[in-house]
């Protein structure tokens, strides 16, 4: 019987037109809160983020993703019907029932089966995992991975005191975002290989909590509050995942980081990043730098820097990617790749 494989035929990004800078979002903060003294400086500094996305106020996480589907259809020549399963792999959802994949699938026009993926920031790097399982075991033949980020939405603009802002700082960190791709059967491997791991334990050091989430008929409806991040707790987290995830797969492919066009790596703030190529061995120069223009793209993070990488030119057909997670909750893994 001959095997199937699994190719990524396409990646598209959509990254709405508005943003808003740093210093903008501190004039901002400073406006809404007259009676506090926020320091200036802390967010860039910290992040090294300067730049965030803005999603149009009318449009929700299935409208992102559906943006850069529709897209990513169209550049592959492609439609709706043509799809045998779509999976709906962000951190935002619209609902909390149905699956938001079952919307985007209205959306688009599409009728095949559908269902989300979520694992926060590594979302998208599970939903290919599942994708290559179901490929592979003959399942489907052609699945759309989609996600639609609006973070900014639960940006919080009324704060307490100075203390609160260090608490939620986070949460000024990110941006909007849409990303899509598209995984094929194929005669040659494309998806070469993956590994995952997590640290558990560590699952409140970074979380989007609900209120009032209770079995009480008088309780007001829950709420979604803003991120918090315990920072000490989360790099505890990180520097305790075993990195042989990360290159063990990469010695059984004969394969080292200087073998990869680029290497995509999750990016919550620039200090971060750095320290965690250094402990891992990737080259600098490897990897797509999105959080300093862009912010934390949350789940499309790593979908956003492929398809700007494959659109600078610094990734051609037949180059090998790596795309690197880093979540929380705590999980880590890697997906290797032959674009």
């Amino acid at each position: 019987m001959t095997a199937v494989h699994t190719r990524l035929a396409g990646v598209t990004a959509h990254l709405p037109e508005a943003t808003m800078t740093t210093l903008e979002l501190e004039d901002r903060l400073a406006a809404r809160n007259p009676g506090l003294e926020l320091p200036r400086g802390v967010i860039r500094n910290g992040s090294g983020v300067r730049r965030r996305h803005l999603a149009p106020p009318h449009e929700r996480p299935s409208d992102l993703a559906v943006h850069a589907g529709r897209a990513l259809l169209a550049e592959q020549g492609l439609h709706a019907r043509d799809l045998d399963l779509i999976l709906y792999a962000g951190v935002s959802i619209d609902l909390v029932e149905p699956a938001t994949a079952h919307i985007v699938a209205a959306k688009l026009g599409a009728g095949c089966p559908v269902f989300d993926v979520r694992n926060a920031c590594n979302s998208v790097l599970n939903a290919i995992q599942v994708a290559q399982a179901l490929i592979a075991a003959g399942r489907h033949r052609r699945v759309l991975i989609c996600c639609g980020e609006l973070p900014t939405a639960f940006m919080p603009w009324t704060l307490s005191d100075a203390d609160e802002f260090l608490t939620v700082g986070a949460a000024y960190t990110v941006s909007d975002a849409g990303a899509a791709l598209l995984l094929e059967a194929a005669a040659e491997p494309g998806v070469l290989g993956h590994r995952f791991a997590a640290q558990s334990g560590g699952w409140d050091a970074a979380t989007v909590p609900m209120l009032n989430l209770t079995s009480d008929p008088a309780a007001e409806w829950p709420v979604v509050r803003p991120l918090t991040v315990d920072a000490v707790k989360l790099v505890r987290g990180i520097e305790a995942t075993d990195h042989a995830v990360f290159t063990d797969p990469l010695a059984a492919l004969g394969l080292t980081w200087d073998d990869f066009a680029v290497v995509c790596v999750h990016q919550a703030s620039l200090p971060a990043l750095w320290k965690f190529c250094d402990h891992v061995g990737i080259p600098q120069g490897k990897v797509v730098v999105t959080i300093v223009q862009h912010g934390n793209l949350v789940a499309a993070t790593l979908p956003v820097q492929l398809a700007q990488a494959v659109a600078a030119g610094r990734v051609r057909r037949g180059d090998l990617v790596a795309l690197v997670g880093l979540a929380s909750g705590f999980s880590a893994g890697i997906v290797v790749v032959r674009w």
